[in-house]
């Protein structure tokens, strides 16, 4: 066995890849180095949903509204994501449907090529950026990396305008669960002094609490009421 291995060695098919004629023509090199960035961006499609879209304002919704009701674990992270999702494409249906006029569909027709088309794509995404983006926030980054301040909206770097989106939406995000967790805040509060004046000190009052909340969110039709606002937030 020992003298067979480098026999078996040297049989074993190996597997190379070369341009067409060997020889690396600009034309072919391109097109490879155009699968690749595409391989990349679909990898990275995820993350690019999360960073480039409403996603991230409305998780965060939900999950404030999910502790300000006291139920941290209902509905489940799987529901609260899904529903962020769908909600995220509706809302950026229009900006899709732009991207796919403008940029996309002419490539799949090859009347214009990949570098055009991904010039198009940037445009109305960037409208979008720059429409829910805050001045301070984007000015923050041009401080940290220390880039010449621009004289238009044209000459701002589009990863720089991604991380300045993602820093205002965080902040939109917690200012509208700060308004929805204060009137649930205030009911504890009843609830807990009401308490305190029956003398029940060893109930606790979130437990007598909880009830109530999901009685006032269903009341109100809170789901309704909390994505019609976070939608209409992006008009």
């Amino acid at each position: 066995m020992l003298f067979a291995a480098p026999v078996l060695a040297q049989d074993i098919p190996t597997l190379t890849m070369t341009l067409a004629g060997g020889q690396a023509e600009p034309g072919k090199v391109s097109l490879l180095l155009e699968i690749l960035f595409l391989l990349t961006v679909l990898s990275l499609a995820p993350a690019i949903m999360l960073t480039v879209t409403s996603f991230t304002r409305l998780i965060i919704v939900f999950h404030f509204m999910r502790q300000a009701m006291g139920t941290p674990q209902m509905p489940p992270n799987q529901i609260l994501a899904s529903l962020a999702i769908f909600i995220s494409f509706l809302i950026m249906m229009p900006v899709g449907k732009q991207i796919h006029e403008q940029a996309l569909q002419p490539y799949m027709d090859e009347t214009i090529g990949f570098t055009e088309a991904l010039d198009r794509a940037q445009v109305p995404l960037r409208e979008f950026l720059f429409k829910h983006t805050r001045e301070k926030d984007l000015s923050i980054f041009y401080s940290i990396s220390k880039i010449e301040r621009p004289q238009n909206k044209d000459e701002v770097p589009t990863m720089l305008l991604v991380a300045a989106f993602v820093i205002s939406e965080i902040k939109t995000g917690f200012t509208i669960g700060f308004m929805i967790y204060v009137p649930f805040l205030i009911l504890d509060m009843v609830v807990a002094s009401i308490l305190l004046a029956m003398g029940m000190m060893m109930l606790p009052p979130v437990m007598v609490s909880l009830p109530f909340k999901i009685l006032l969110f269903i009341m109100v039709d809170g789901w309704n009421l909390l994505v019609g606002s976070v939608v209409n937030s992006f008009a």
